[in-house]
């Protein structure tokens, strides 16, 4: 059992690798679906990368087939909104949201079920082999898809089947969110920028630590979580979390180091003086184990 377990953290180590090489790069050569694949792979040590990113080459493939030569924007979005929603099938898991299946993109790829972030991700690669430069929105609570055009820009939801939605439509959705007396505070420009391929593989990431920590899988959420790391080293909540998740798996010292890194960088956020207690805590467990 101890080879079995040294041998597969061997193999974690390895794919960690892999996907810090995937996202060590310049963001024009950064391949989001392969670090996306990467990120499955961990949980399906088998998965055929190839096999899926040649999927969505297809996937592209017949859309761009019943285009014309010079095809509007508006025909683009609605051949790939028939094609994705209406003949394939693709659908957003509003029943079980939180099974960990729904961030990986070769389960989305194959159940046609998924969270906005991954729906997201294949709109937006089945653009890209379009030409379609979509972007990503980490719009609050609910990722999206815009295109910017020399009008504004349209924003499309992948979760409700490419769904437009007009300034109106979002408002109403950040009501639903946003108290009203922060309501004056909001920058609905910035809310609208595009997320970099960086940003859309850490959302996904956190997808999946949330639901991992949901179902108290920590080990599992562990290796999420030092994926994000690798993204963002010095993310202070990611530092806190990882504090967590150690504290979880009674990583005594792993913890309280994460939980005092944390408190340094973040000495006056919100949640400091509960961080501090978890600190102290796992401070003194440790040092009884000395």
């Amino acid at each position: 059992m101890i080879i079995a377990h040294k041998g597969a953290m061997e193999k974690e180590a390895c794919l960690m690798t892999q996907f810090e090489e995937a996202v060590s790069c310049q963001e024009s050569e950064l391949d989001v679906a392969k670090a996306a694949l990467l990120i499955a792979k961990s949980e399906y040590p088998a998965l055929d990368v190839p096999r899926y990113l040649k999927r969505l080459d297809e996937m592209a493939a017949v859309v761009d087939g019943r285009l014309g030569s010079h095809p509007s924007l508006i025909q683009v979005i609605t051949e790939i909104n028939r094609f994705l929603f209406e003949e394939q099938g693709f659908l957003g898991n509003s029943l079980d949201y939180f099974d960990p299946r729904n961030s990986f993109l070769n389960d989305v790829l194959e159940r046609k079920l998924g969270v906005p972030i991954s729906l997201s991700l294949i709109y937006i690669e089945i653009g890209q082999r379009l030409g379609i430069p979509f972007a990503g929105v980490s719009f609050p609570g609910h990722f999206l898809v815009k295109l910017s055009v020399p009008a504004g820009e349209i924003v499309l939801d992948p979760f409700y089947g490419g769904l437009s939605l007009t300034k109106e439509d979002l408002e109403i959705r950040l009501r639903q969110i946003v108290p009203d007396e922060k309501w004056n505070m909001l920058d609905f420009g910035r809310l609208l920028a595009g997320a970099n391929k960086r940003e859309i593989l850490t959302r996904m990431l956190r997808n999946l630590k949330t639901s991992y920590i949901r179902s108290g899988d920590y080990n599992r959420a562990l290796g999420i979580v030092q994926k994000v790391l690798i993204l963002r080293p010095d993310d202070p909540n990611e530092i806190r979390d990882r504090g967590y998740i150690f504290e979880r798996l009674d990583c005594f010292r792993a913890s309280a180091d994460d939980y005092e890194r944390y408190l340094e960088m973040s000495s006056s956020a919100d949640d400091a003086a509960l961080v501090r207690t978890h600190y102290q805590a796992m401070h003194l467990a440790s040092s009884q184990l000395n």
